[in-house]
């Protein structure tokens, strides 16, 4: 079973700054690409931070008005948190300005995967490196949603070829499998439990996937019997185990 690949929704021209990059430059190349955030690499093209237009609102949030008097936050000032806010205050170059270190993918990771690191980690982008470390490329919350317009008689075929023949060795006919806007219905009588829980698991893995209903009946229970008896073995075994 085969997942889009980050590398094939990313862009590849990515706007990017260098450590030493003035403030004012990555303002204006935010602001002229209408972009939320960028990549900061070194000379190898490695990336060693990022930089959000959060960043740059703290510079200007925490400049003061010489017109008011000073504020006095001297326990926030100790923390982790503070220490950083204040730093990026007085930064005038993207390396001072940057958040490390940075979260990234790999070009080769599944779309998937990249979903899961952007929702982990509350980012709106992810610079995308090579099998060298790097900077081949950008992924955004909108390239990774081009998932879901994949069509469904595209996702039925994955399930179909994919699931049904390929993992569990089944005549393509054995289930029936309708998929509407995204939303598989399994349905059919299959031969034991664990091939029922390995169908439903693999198609919820399957690109463009919404949800899944399942309808599937079984006639053999065999998920308490003992790994050496002779119903569990076959091609199931190590989805099984994984389950």
């Amino acid at each position: 079973m085969k997942h889009n690949k980050v590398g094939s929704v990313m862009t590849t021209e990515v706007v990017r700054a260098t450590y030493a990059t003035p403030f004012k430059e990555v303002a204006r190349l935010l602001g002229e690409h209408r972009i939320s955030g960028l990549p900061v690499v070194d000379e190898d093209d490695k990336v060693i931070g990022v930089i959000s237009e959060t960043d740059l609102m703290i510079r200007q949030a925490e400049t003061p008005d010489p017109h008011k008097p000073k504020k006095r936050h001297l326990l926030a000032s100790l923390t982790h948190a503070g220490r950083t806010r204040a730093a990026k205050s007085r930064a005038r170059t993207a390396g001072r300005l940057m958040t490390e270190p940075p979260i990234t993918v790999r070009a080769d990771d599944s779309i998937v995967e990249a979903a899961r690191t952007m929702a982990q980690h509350r980012v709106e982008r992810l610079p995308v490196l090579d099998e060298e470390n790097r900077l081949v490329g950008i992924v955004t919350r909108r390239d990774l949603l081009t998932v879901f317009l994949r069509p469904d008689e595209e996702i039925r075929r994955a399930i179909v070829e994919g699931v049904l023949v390929h993992a569990l060795w089944l005549p393509p006919l054995s289930v029936d499998v309708f998929v509407t806007e995204g939303v598989v219905t399994l349905s059919g009588d299959m031969e034991r439990k664990s091939e029922k829980e390995i169908a439903v698991s693999m198609t919820r893995q399957i690109d463009g996937v919404v949800a899944v209903v399942d309808k599937l009946t079984y006639r053999m229970d065999d998920s308490r019997m003992r790994p050496d008896e002779p119903a569990l073995h076959g091609v199931a075994d190590n989805w099984l185990r994984k389950l």
